[in-house]
């Protein structure tokens, strides 16, 4: 919107509400393991978290240090490099998360 008025107050207006982070024993977390669209490489997914963005960010930095590889957050996954399914699960287990293996 433009406006020739000099003192004009622009109204922001957001339909994003802040979604609010379940408790870790309410959220059901699926971990799987993909290769699609990554030239081969295999990556761990981790899906199903209900909450906002910096604690999905928090819980991907966590998840990246205790494998000690790299990774992502993007869209409301959690992108882990390399096949860490298990140490993953048992990780989000030890935290209190509801979760479990996902896929073939």
């Amino acid at each position: 919107m433009y406006s020739t008025q000099e003192n004009f107050q622009y109204a922001e207006t957001t339909n994003e509400r802040e979604i609010e982070t379940l408790a870790p024993k309410h959220q059901q977390l699926r971990v799987s393991l993909d290769r699609k669209q990554r030239g081969g490489k295999a990556v761990t997914l981790v899906t199903g978290f209900i909450g906002d963005k910096a604690a999905l960010t928090l819980l991907g930095k966590q998840l990246k240090q205790r494998c000690g590889v790299g990774g992502a957050v993007k869209e409301g996954i959690i992108i882990i490099q390399g096949d860490f399914r298990d140490r993953i699960l048992e990780l989000l287990l030890a935290e209190g998360f509801k979760a479990k293996l996902a896929g073939g």
